[in-house]
């Protein structure tokens, strides 16, 4: 359809969508779903409806043994036109937006990336179900290493508040792949951002099993890392804003997301508060 037919028809949680997807590449169904919506059915019938309206794509991906993943979105090529425009930049060719489906459809690192966006799409879900609590910022890598002059590049960034308390953090998100003294490693670049004038964001290590966090603390502890560094497993279902936080040299308390230690600093060119 012509993007001039289509407009009319976008509800304010449409653009919503447009604007995640422009910044994050790609969401499941699941994800959509948990962010936007109050049941599957309903969000299934909407992005079905965008599809056939050409603002958004999607595919599926086949794993062995695990049979096919749900349906990933993408931005079709007038829901990527009409971002675009709608930020006063060149409209893509519908070539770039196949193009851009194709590598997101094929990537390694396709799995990372949907694990760094569940984590940003379950607070959001939270934001929907609980009125005291907002993601009020959810910046991909790219974005986040542009914004805080390519000192760092965490897997994301965010703004979280809750009971009258805003955090910032950085995101590592950790499938196991890189080694504990690779991680220990990465925190030498948060370091010089706080102390180039950057802020104090704690750095959160998304883990996948308790006996990694043990491990990696055990590499942490004894050391100033001159950053705050808090851990957290996908072990035992719990979710990120809950009390699940780790922070080195805190013990075994482990606190919710909105009461990690955090210097939001000064605003200033390595600091876009």
């Amino acid at each position: 359809m012509d993007l001039t037919a289509v407009t009319p028809m976008l509800t304010d949680r449409d653009i919503a969508i447009i604007e995640l997807l422009g910044e994050h590449g790609v969401l499941t169904s699941p994800q959509i779903t948990a962010a936007f919506f109050g049941s599957g059915h309903t969000a299934l019938h909407r992005l079905r409806l965008l599809r056939i309206w050409g603002v958004l794509d999607k595919f599926v991906r086949y794993r062995p043994g695990f049979g096919s993943h749900p349906y990933h979105w993408t931005l079709g090529p007038v829901g990527a036109r009409w971002l675009a425009l709608s930020h006063d930049e060149p409209a893509p060719s519908l070539r770039s937006v196949r193009e851009r489906r194709d590598r997101l459809a094929s990537s390694p690192k396709l799995e990372h990336l949907l694990g760094t966006n569940q984590f940003f799409a379950d607070l959001l879900a939270n934001s929907r179900a609980d009125g005291g609590s907002h993601l009020v910022r959810w910046w991909s890598e790219r974005t986040t290493a542009n914004r805080f002059g390519r000192r760092v590049n965490p897997d994301g960034h965010g703004l979280w508040t809750a009971q009258d308390r805003l955090v910032g953090f950085f995101l590592e998100h950790d499938t196991g792949t890189e080694s504990l003294d690779r991680l220990v490693a990465k925190l030498d670049r948060y370091r010089r951002l706080r102390a180039e004038g950057g802020p104090g964001f704690p750095v959160l290590f998304w883990l996948g099993s308790r006996t990694r966090e043990q491990n990696l603390h055990r590499r942490l502890n004894g050391k100033d890392h001159g950053t705050v560094v808090a851990t957290a497993t996908r072990e035992g279902g719990l979710a990120a804003w809950q009390q699940v936080w780790k922070v080195q040299g805190n013990g075994r308390h482990r606190l919710p997301l909105h009461e990690l230690p955090c210097d939001l600093g000064t605003p200033g060119p390595l600091n876009p508060i």
